[in-house]
């Protein structure tokens, strides 16, 4: 078993991840604050110990349903990079976990899934879901034994779960930190997928024109200023790509450099 693993956390904007975050550590470590705002792919790092073995978190706000402008988009590709330089610094991902509200499968859901598990990591690592939001329910394990079925059939694949409610004073909460660290306790990190930055770069921004097309005001010169000069992208290649993002259409990876 890994002493340590590296632990991407994501999900859409206010389902409760710095809650979850806090239940891993058993105390206070990230700020709540539902007025964070999405479409970003901003991130915050988190590395602490639990048990024996040091977890580092990266707390992550992923795409939303896309209502942006051109300020939206330029920083969405830049915190990406951001975010796939530090995974590579760090030799890669051990885990996912996918955190979702105990509610219906939407559209962003899967997009999120999609982009943090088939196209950042391949499908090539483990993904497990935290519940969130379940102070409602008598006995929280219920909610998984009504929706596991639904949930594949979206698609959404599961190396485990943890129903949760993240609120500190509710009388669940003890529950919802052991359901957690019994989660993790499980995963044994045997295996670290990581990949050049380039071609997780490349990778990001092929999903990221399928979900949300370039606006016409992002201009093409800003986009392959922005992929040369930020994110160190080969003058070809960050041109190529604005190119394709410029004309809002998808592309075969195996015409990408790898």
């Amino acid at each position: 078993m890994s002493s340590s693993l590296n632990v991407i956390l994501f999900g859409e904007t206010g389902v409760g991840k710095s809650s979850v975050i806090n239940l891993i550590a058993g105390r206070h470590v990230a700020a709540t604050s539902p007025g964070v705002e999405g479409c970003t792919m901003s991130f915050r790092p988190y590395s602490f110990p639990v048990n024996s073995r040091t977890f580092h978190i990266w707390d992550t706000v992923g795409l939303e349903e896309p209502e942006m402008g051109a300020n939206g988009y330029l920083p969405a590709i830049e915190q990406a990079c951001e975010l796939i330089h530090n995974l590579s610094s760090q030799d890669g991902v051990d885990l996912l976990l996918f955190c979702m509200r105990g509610n219906r499968v939407t559209a962003t859901t899967q997009s999120n899934y999609r982009l943090f598990f088939e196209v950042l990591c391949k499908s090539q690592v483990p993904i497990a879901l935290v519940i969130t939001h379940l102070e409602r329910e008598v006995d929280m394990e219920n909610w998984w034994e009504r929706n596991a079925e639904s949930l594949e059939k979206y698609g959404i694949k599961t190396a485990g779960h943890a129903c949760v409610t993240g609120l500190p004073t509710h009388s669940k909460h003890p529950e919802s930190q052991r359901n957690i660290a019994r989660l993790l306790k499980g995963h044994k990190g045997q295996g670290r997928f990581n990949m050049p930055p380039e071609r997780w770069l490349v990778e990001f921004l092929r999903l990221f024109g399928l979900f949300a097309p370039l606006k016409k005001e992002c201009k093409k010169k800003d986009i392959v200023k922005l992929l040369t000069k930020r994110c160190k992208l080969d003058p070809k290649v960050a041109e190529e790509l604005a190119t394709k993002l410029e004309a809002g259409s998808s592309w075969s990876v195996g015409k990408w450099p790898a």
